[in-house]
């Protein structure tokens, strides 16, 4: 049935309520009011770009799309797991056309390789989804130095989408970063990207930098509005998915049996790319519809801050605002 006032108001009662709306029974009470599913055959003759498709939401993003139509290009760090990831689905989709893309996103000077072989190769992308991820228990570096949820989430998808966006066609193309419900308890730290201050906790480094992929989005949303390049960030939802069982080993056995499916969590992604729905700031969407990007009593992001964020993600990518 279409949403209705009184829809609006048990969806937005699920969402601040946080366990009912971030559960499995999300999407199984919005399902009976949110917007309709993409047309068959939406997205035939389109080609799109996950990463981090090699499990979990990533892979279960990437049918979405097949079956959907795509052209499917999967992004993995493995060789063999991506590899292996475009043989199954070739042979589970008969006629799909699935690509293998190897590149460590935490990785710049890869990025930068791998972005110059794909625009060689691709001359227009429909959809770009930055979906890999990282939850270290310590803090690591990467090649460059830096520190790896930083690199991953925010360095490495940035300086991709700056590298890639010349394919991305006017008018027709999405680009969805993927974030989480938990940048909710972190602020935006424009004065500690590399969590180099107090003890590093690998939770509390993914959720401050998936805080940051919702701010970038925002800022490329504003930089390609004007080529009318829909620019979403969104959360899955709590997903039954390794990552969260391997990283969070108490929370996922705690929450079992209300956990999402890696297809629920893969749904809005999905939707975004192939319907492009219209966006306002701050372009943060869960289960087909935006949400707020900070609780109500918290204060809006500090333009300030946003933008000492933005020029220190500027200067360690090279890509300038």
């Amino acid at each position: 049935m279409p949403a209705t006032p009184l829809t609006r108001i048990a969806d937005a009662l699920l969402d601040r309520a946080v366990v009912p709306g971030y559960s499995k029974l999300g999407p199984a009470l919005r399902r009976r009011w949110w917007p309709a599913d993409p047309a068959p055959g939406s997205m035939a003759g389109k080609r799109v770009l996950v990463t981090g498709a090699t499990s979990g939401i990533g892979t279960a993003i990437a049918e979405g799309l097949l079956d959907l139509g795509a052209t499917v290009h999967v992004l993995g760090r493995n060789r063999a797991k991506t590899d292996d990831l475009v043989a199954r689905l070739t042979a589970e989709n008969r006629g799909a056309d699935v690509v293998a893309e190897v590149c460590d996103v935490g990785d710049l000077a890869a990025v930068r390789a791998w972005a110059a072989d794909f625009t060689g190769r691709v001359d227009a992308l429909h959809g770009l989804v930055h979906n890999a991820g990282a939850l270290p228990p310590e803090r690591s570096e990467t090649a460059q130095g830096h520190e790896l949820t930083l690199a991953v989430h925010v360095l490495g998808p940035h300086l991709m989408t700056a590298l890639l966006a010349d394919t991305l066609v006017d008018g027709a193309s999405a680009v969805v970063w993927m974030s989480s419900g938990g940048m909710y308890g972190a602020g935006l730290r424009d004065d500690d990207l590399e969590f180099t201050q107090g003890e590093y906790s690998g939770v509390r480094a993914y959720a401050r930098t998936k805080r940051m992929q919702v701010v970038l989005a925002a800022d490329w949303a504003q930089r390609l509005a004007g080529r009318r390049v829909g620019v979403y960030s969104t959360h899955p939802g709590w997903v039954a998915t390794d990552g969260v069982t391997a990283s969070i080993p108490g929370f996922g056995k705690v929450m079992a049996p209300l956990l999402r499916t890696p297809e629920d969590g893969a749904d809005t992604t999905v939707w975004l790319v192939a319907t492009r729905p219209s966006s306002r700031a701050p372009h943060f969407w869960h289960d087909r519809a935006q949400r707020p990007s900070t609780l109500g009593w918290e204060r809006s992001q500090d333009p300030t801050a946003v933008g000492r964020f933005l020029a220190q993600v500027a200067t360690d990518t090279d890509v300038a605002r």
